[in-house]
């Protein structure tokens, strides 16, 4: 954290430095005009998390800034939510005077919604007993009296729930709310706006599409769900159990019928396409009935090993979201072979840091 970088008044220029830093990591590829999608400025994050020092009677919030080099009392903090911003200081007066949930407390995390629901992770350094959980089951009571607040409980090996590990985020997208289960320590997208403009951007460019949509890493069925409208059938693969249970909840809450997550990953899956191996989770699952022209593919920081690669170069049109540019320069070496860039887009997950995030369609030469 930069405590300096992150004043709303520079927020352009430093948009505007992403935005050539990433046209010209790309200049040796034909792209089109680059889409930039900005960020709200201030209270953007949806989730956050604070070390918590003990100072005598004194508890507080801190985040370390690497550019000072020390640490940094947070009251407020201006990237997270308003949601989490109005949570800090009810949260810390009822955790103050309070000997148990204080007590060896090292951390608190908060994943809160743009539908209002806010969940709060207490992680400490000791074990949790009943009269914790009793001390945690009132501080729920009295924060629900502003808050749609949930309380976890972590220590080692050790998982409280006061009274659910999760928050329902309802997002609209063009003009549709769309619903998701988030579960605590669950990858979501982490800025609530931002995600809302990926979906919206990638709904437009799959518009009109023909035949059915594979997608690999697909987590909660963020952009499944989303673009299950713009194609016959969606076939998904996600290997975190959390995210796929997630998922399952989505498309029902969601009542889309032409999407199915297989818990795989995305290697496993390339080798099942391959007929290499058999696989019992795809028992049921008759892969050559799909008719998949177009392959969304999200991928870790690492980006696609050389054989999904290889396999994603077989499909009419690549959808290809990346969160890490310099993967996704190496990939495009590959894929440039094969495939043109025809969008290009850069979604601003987070301001005030050197991060992008960037987005991809790549249809066949």
């Amino acid at each position: 954290m930069n405590v300096d970088a992150m004043d709303p008044q520079q927020y352009d220029a430093q948009l505007d430095v992403k935005r050539q830093k990433l046209a010209q990591l790309f200049v040796d590829f034909e792209t089109p005009e680059l889409e930039v999608f900005a960020s709200q400025k201030a209270h953007y994050r949806m989730r956050a998390e604070f070390r918590v020092w003990h100072e005598g009677e004194d508890l507080y919030y801190y985040m370390f800034d690497k550019a000072q080099n020390q640490k940094i009392r947070c009251e407020q903090f201006l990237p997270a939510s308003q949601l989490v911003n109005d949570m800090m200081p009810e949260l810390m007066a009822a955790l103050r005077p309070n000997p148990v949930l204080r007590h060896k407390l090292f951390q608190v995390d908060f994943l809160s919604t743009l539908s209002g629901e806010i969940l709060v992770s207490l992680l400490y350094h000791k074990q949790l007993d009943a009269q914790w959980q009793e001390e945690a089951q009132a501080l729920k009571q009295t924060l629900s009296s502003k808050f749609k607040v949930d309380i976890i409980g972590r220590a080692r090996k050790q998982k409280l729930v006061m009274d659910r590990d999760f928050v329902i985020e309802s997002l609209p997208v063009n003009g549709k709310q769309l619903t998701y289960k988030q579960v605590e320590n669950s990858f979501t997208q982490p800025n609530g706006e931002v995600a809302i403009k990926m979906l919206e951007w990638a709904i437009d460019i799959t518009r009109n599409s023909s035949g059915d949509l594979l997608e690999l890493y697909c987590g909660n069925g963020n952009f499944s769900i989303a673009l299950a409208q713009n194609f016959n059938r969606v076939l998904a693969t996600e290997l975190a159990k959390p995210s796929v249970d997630s998922a399952q909840y989505n498309i029902e809450a969601n009542q889309i019928d032409n999407l199915q997550i297989i818990r795989m990953s995305a290697e496993d899956f390339t080798d099942a396409l391959a007929k290499k191996r058999s696989f019992r989770r795809l028992e049921g699952v008759d892969l050559d009935s799909y008719d998949c022209n177009t392959i969304f593919v999200d991928p870790p920081r690492a980006g696609l090993d050389d054989n999904t690669l290889s396999m994603v170069q077989g499909y009419e049109r690549i959808l290809y979201i990346s969160c890490n540019p310099n993967t996704l320069l190496d990939n495009l070496k590959v894929l440039d072979k094969t495939h043109k860039i025809t969008r290009f887009a850069l979604f601003d997950q987070f301001p005030y840091t050197d991060h992008m995030e960037s987005g991809v369609l790549l249809e066949r030469r």
